[in-house]
C-alpha cells in the first residue's frame, strides 16, 4: 500500500479545515500519480469550505496546481514518469455531445464534479477530492487526461495559476466576450481572476481597463496587471464609468465575484449593445433580477463564461509559452506563498478581500 502523506482536509461545511494525513489508492489503467509541487488557494475553495458548495464530506481540497508525474498507469501515453504537468480540474471526455461540438469546457461526462471518493484517512474513514482532483496535498492520483504538460523550464508556482485562475480569466476575455483593441472594458472584482481578466484585456488593445474592487489596498495590484483606472465600488459606480466612457458605458464588464449585486453592477455599468460576462460563481439562491423592458431596450449580452470557454489541453500550453516569452507577467497574482498549514489564514484573508493568490508551495 502506499505510504500516507499530508493534505488539507475539511469535514463539514463551515468546520476548520486542517492537516491529516491522508492514503490514496493504487493507480489503475489511464490514471497517473502527480506529486504536487505548487497550488493555488481559489475561491472555489473557499465556497466547499463555508457551505456555498456543499460537496460530500470528508473534503480534501484544492483544484489549481501543478507538479510533476512520478507514476504513470497502463495505457498512459500523454505523459511520462518526470513531466511537469498543470492538473485540469475539468477534463474532457472528447466524445459527448458538447465535446464533439467543440465546446469541451462543458463535457458533461467529465471527472470536473463537485467531489469524487478517492482515498483514506489516518483512521480508515474515505475521503472525496474537491473537483476529481484533492490538490492540497502532496500527491493526487487523478486520470491521465486530467493533466497537462508544461515545459520543465516553467516554474510551479506560476504553473499552478495556469490551471484555474489565468485560464479563467484570459479565456473569458479572448474567447468568451472576444474583447478587440480599442473596447473599453469593466472589470468588478479584482482577485487572481479578475486580475487576469485586465491583464489579457490590456494585452487584446482594449484602450481603458477600469478596474472596481470593494477594497482601496487593490490599486496597486490592479495597475499592475494593467489597469488604466481604478475605482472603489459604490452606489454611483455606473455613474462614474459613464464619465470615463464617453456618457456611453463600457463595451464589456466582466463580473468576478459571483453575486447577483455585482451582476446588476456589471450590467448597469455596459453601453447599450454592450456585453456582460459572469466569471464568478454564485450562490443558487441568489437570485440576478432585471426588468424586461431594461433587458429588451438596453440590447445588452448577459452570459457567463465556464473555465474560461477554453480547451485547457490546447490553451494551457500555448498560456505557458506565452508566460516563458514575458508576454504574460503573473508575477503580480502572487501575493503570498504559504505551507498546507497556512490554508485557514489564506481563506481568511480571501474572505477579507486582501491580495490575490495564495501559492502552496510543497
Amino acid at each position: 500500500m502506499n505510504p500516507y502523506f499530508p493534505g488539507v482536509v475539511v469535514r463539514s461545511a463551515g468546520s476548520a479545515p486542517a492537516v491529516e494525513e491522508l492514503r490514496l489508492p493504487e493507480i489503475g489503467p489511464g490514471q497517473v500519480r502527480v506529486r504536487v509541487r505548487a497550488a493555488g488557494v481559489c475561491h472555489s475553495d473557499l465556497s466547499m469550505v463555508n457551505g456555498t458548495l456543499t460537496p460530500p464530506y470528508p473534503l480534501v481540497l484544492g483544484h489549481e496546481a501543478a507538479g510533476e508525474v512520478v507514476e504513470a498507469g497502463e495505457h498512459v501515453t500523454r505523459v511520462s514518469v518526470g513531466d511537469h504537468v498543470v492538473l485540469n480540474w475539468q477534463p474532457a471526455c472528447r466524445e459527448c455531445w458538447f465535446c464533439t461540438h467543440g465546446q469541451p469546457w462543458l463535457c458533461s461526462t467529465s471527472s470536473g464534479v463537485a467531489a469524487l471518493e478517492n482515498g483514506i484517512t489516518v483512521d480508515g474513514d474515505p475521503v472525496f477530492v474537491g473537483l476529481g482532483l484533492g490538490a492540497f496535498a502532496e500527491q493526487v492520483v487523478a486520470p491521465a487526461n486530467a493533466v497537462v504538460p508544461v515545459p520543465a523550464s516553467l516554474d510551479f508556482e506560476r504553473a499552478a495559476l495556469l490551471g484555474c485562475a489565468v485560464l479563467t480569466g484570459a479565456g473569458a476575455v479572448r474567447n468568451t466576450a472576444g474583447v478587440r483593441p480599442g473596447e473599453t472594458v469593466v472589470v468588478i472584482g479584482l482577485g487572481a481572476v479578475g486580475l487576469s481578466v485586465v491583464a489579457a484585456a490590456r494585452a487584446a488593445g482594449a484602450s481603458a481597463v477600469i478596474a472596481v474592487d470593494v477594497s482601496t489596498a487593490k490599486k496597486a495590484l490592479a495597475e499592475a496587471a494593467g489597469a488604466t483606472d481604478f475605482l472603489v465600488s459604490s452606489d454611483s459606480l455606473s455613474k462614474e464609468i459613464r464619465g470615463r466612457t464617453a456618457r456611453l458605458g463600457a463595451d464589456h464588464a466582466f463580473e468576478c465575484v459571483g453575486r447577483s449585486a455585482t451582476i446588476r453592477a456589471a450590467w448597469r455599468a455596459t453601453r447599450r449593445g454592450g456585453q456582460v460576462t459572469v466569471v464568478g460563481m454564485g450562490a443558487n439562491d441568489d437570485m440576478v433580477s432585471l426588468s424586461a423592458l431594461d433587458i429588451f431596450s438596453s440590447a445588452r449580452t448577459l452570459r457567463s463564461s465556464v473555465y474560461g470557454s477554453s480547451d485547457p489541453d490546447v490553451e494551457v500550453p500555448a498560456l505557458a509559452a506565452d508566460v516563458l516569452a514575458g508576454t504574460l507577467s503573473l508575477d503580480h497574482l502572487i501575493t503570498d506563498r504559504i505551507t498546507l498549514a497556512d490554508v485557514p489564514a489564506a481563506f481568511d484573508r480571501m474572505s477579507r478581500g486582501e491580495g490575490a493568490r495564495s501559492v502552496i508551495l510543497l
